[in-house]
């Protein structure tokens, strides 16, 4: 008995192989770990009869099942021939590994090192979906098992004798335990049982297999500048830490090889990608683009960042479906946060891919350093002290005065901070600090070339938060909020390039610089008025919304029109969001002047059940020449997406400009899905025209084989049988 556990037990483990073999490598052929620690774990059998036969056979016969770990075998009959050393087992024989992989047999006969046998009526499962049905399949070398006359499918396969939607048929199959991978021979690849292409040899990996070389998922794509083109990207694993896949995309006007490479360190990753392109769309001319990201852990907690963007024209992203950016931005980043510190240094690199813009013109290379440190002083004083240095320059590649201004900034922070709550409830929050701010300007006769300002401020905040509670379990807040702000700036007559564009929300409704940057600072005594509102009710749903408005001693000319900012009192904020438990979420913000008339609008929503999802946007702003807006903005955009029955899902996208009355990007797309095939259907059309860039409609076909080498995402429906 102790001998035969083993032995079953090993061939469990023996035929479900590719699940235990993830802890194997390619480099060795010991044993994997998992194996040697399911072994290792207590072993049980169970059987109606065991007996010994008079030639010293051990019998288990009757509803036979043995446990280890993980692993169950099950079989209706199991003799061990002591002498001879041969393990029969009479079916149906069924051996299940975890759920990652099952054997199916009518028989077995195996030797007893394991290491060697057949079995008849074979069929391997892998994941509960992948299977490989065989009339035979002999294991040899304890690696190797060999199927005869075998159809491999993830297809669900019915009882009726139908055939699946699609399967490879094959006159043998070897599956390699410890490669985890299937060599084929004479294969068919055949859709409803009608072969479609053929393979005199085809090497696949086994669907335990995370990352193997070989083609990945080809796809066409068609639109109305490049042709129709077909996408065959073909991966490279070039170890467990790195891969490089190489995407070649032919059509009648392109030729374009794209590569992607990735790999994993131990502190971190990088990832290169891009494309080198030869087309009719700009003739005898090189195109392409590189992206390039990464992070690495440093010692002493620091944190390595960065990010390349770069591309040989104005166009190439979008003739391509890439991305569609205005600006390509780059920047290399190194910074540590901790409880009390904070430091971030960063190079940043601008390449305008805008008709409005000149390279030359544009501050295109930006340094940026932020270093901040927090003290808390003894009972005396109390409260929080926070330090801070910033250092910021920008340059533009142009000398011509005043379009060629360059600035250098550096900027010395001190704050204190110290709140207090009162038996009332009433919450008071004190702030008293002071800024130095240098500058250094080239290229610009209208300022001198040294400046430097102070700007102390103080600001006491009030609030006074309440709470009820209602009778049908819902919970109300109200907190209404003053503040009194003072500033004085030394010197407002500095360039503004950072502070070209104002927000106003909630985020800096108590600031008392509500500038973007540092080279703007408001100057004066403000006033701010405010409340805050929210309900929770059971079952999530929830209303929050927020009112706010500031005054201010003398108006700050420095605001643009659309800001809300401008004047001795400023728009009304008003913000707002409800979620309720079906599934929908409102979010709204806008700015409404002396008028009652909304200068800034926005508006976003979405809702969500089992088969729908629907969200969209909508923004809406005055005329402002300040922000370069010569005309109102007006635009909605709508997502959508349903899933049509258990296998057909559909989905669209629209974006279009209300103020010009006519569309900006249109696209639907359709989704087959099974459980063993994927069929991706698209359609779009870009509008928007430029100098370098053309309306253009673009066409995608894809199809996957899912379940095996593909894995697709949400629920799966499994094809019917009748």
């Amino acid at each position: 008995m102790r001998r035969l556990l083993p032995l079953l037990l090993s061939s469990a483990v023996f035929f479900s192989g590719p699940g235990l073999a993830l802890a194997q490598t390619t480099e060795t052929s010991a044993p994997a770990p998992d194996t040697a620690q399911q072994q290792d774990q207590p072993a049980l059998l169970v059987a109606d009869r065991i007996f010994i036969t008079p030639d010293r056979k051990l019998v288990a016969e009757g509803n036979v099942e043995a446990f280890q770990g993980d692993v169950k075998l099950s079989a209706q009959r199991v003799v061990f021939d002591r002498e001879s050393g041969e393990l029969t087992l009479e079916g149906p024989i069924r051996i299940d590994q975890g759920g990652r992989s099952t054997v199916l047999a009518d028989s077995a006969q195996l030797d007893d090192g394991i290491q060697n046998g057949l079995l008849t009526g074979a069929r391997l499962v892998f994941d509960q979906q992948v299977q490989i049905a065989s009339v035979q399949a002999t294991r040899a070398a304890g690696r190797y098992t060999q199927f005869s006359k075998v159809s491999a499918t993830s297809c669900h396969v019915c009882a009726d004798g139908r055939p699946p939607l699609w399967q490879i048929r094959a006159r043998k199959v070897t599956h390699d335990q410890l490669e985890r991978q299937l060599y084929f021979e004479g294969a068919q690849f055949r859709i409803l049982d009608v072969p479609v292409f053929y393979f005199p040899t085809l090497r696949l990996p086994d669907p335990t297999l995370d990352r193997a070389t070989g083609f990945l998922v080809p796809s066409i794509r068609t639109t109305s500048q490049l042709g129709t083109g077909v996408k065959t990207p073909y991966f490279f694993k070039l170890g467990d830490h790195r891969d490089l896949t190489l995407t070649p995309y032919l059509s009648s006007k392109t030729t374009t090889l794209g590569y992607r490479y990735r790999q994993a360190f131990k502190n971190g990753r990088i990832q290169f990608e891009g494309a080198y392109t030869r087309d009719d769309v700009q003739q005898e001319q090189d195109r392409g683009y590189f992206f390039a990201n990464g992070w690495f852990n440093l010692p002493n907690d620091f944190r390595l960042t960065f990010d390349v963007q770069t591309a040989s024209d104005d166009s190439y992203l979008a003739d391509y479906g890439l991305p569609d950016y205005d600006r390509l931005r780059s920047e290399i980043a190194l910074e540590r946060i901790k409880r009390d510190t904070a430091f971030r240094t960063s190079f940043i690199h601008y390449k305008t891919l805008r008709d409005s813009e000149e390279q030359d013109e544009i501050p295109s290379q930006v340094f940026d350093l932020f270093y901040q440190k927090r003290y808390f002083p003894a009972s005396a004083v109390g409260g929080e002290v926070r330090l801070g240095f910033v250092t910021h320059t920008h340059t533009r590649t142009s000398d011509e005065d005043i379009i060629g201004r360059d600035v250098a900034r550096a900027t010395f922070d001190a704050q204190w901070l110290r709140s207090w709550t009162f038996a009332s409830g009433l919450r008071a929050d004190a702030e008293l600090g002071a800024s130095v701010d240098t500058f250094d300007i080239r290229n610009d006769s209208a300022y001198p070339d040294q400046i430097t300002r102070s700007t102390p401020r103080a600001a006491l905040t009030l609030r006074f938060p309440m709470t009820r509670r209602e009778a049908s379990g819902a919970t109300q807040f109200l907190e209404p909020i003053a503040q009194f702000g003072w500033t004085h700036v030394s010197d407002t007559d500095v360039p503004d390039d950072e502070s070209t564009f104002q927000e106003f929300d909630q985020g800096n409704l108590l600031s008392l610089s509500r500038f973007p940057a540092e080279d703007r600072r408001e100057d004066g005594t403000t006033a701010v008025v405010g409340v805050n509102w929210a309900r929770y009710a059971p079952g999530g749903w929830r209303a929050l919304a927020t009112v706010g408005q500031v005054f201010r001693s003398t108006a700050d000319p420095n605001f643009t029109a659309t800001s809300g900012l401008q004047g001795t009192s400023s728009d009304l904020l008003l913000a707002g969001q409800i979620k309720t438990n079906n599934g929908l979420t409102l979010a709204a913000r806008g700015l409404m002047d002396g008028d009652f008339s909304f200068t800034k609008a926005e508006l976003r929503g979405t809702w969500a059940n089992e088969g729908t999802q629907l969200g969209g946007s909508y923004i809406w702003q005055q005329p402002d020449p300040a922000e370069n807006l010569d005309m109102e903005t007006s635009e909605i955009r709508l997502t959508a997406r349903q899933r049509l029955d258990e296998n057909w899902r559909a989905n669209a996208l629209a974006r279009y400009d209300l103020a010009e009355s006519e569309p900006l990007r249109l696209g639907f797309g359709v989704t087959y899905e099974n459980e063993c095939v994927q069929v991706n259907m698209s359609v779009s059309r870009r509008y928007t025209s430029t100098s370098s860039i053309e309306p253009s409609t673009e066409f995608g076909f894809t199809v996957a084989l899912t379940g095996y080498a593909v894995e697709g995402g949400g629920k799966k429906y499994k094809r019917k049988c009748s």
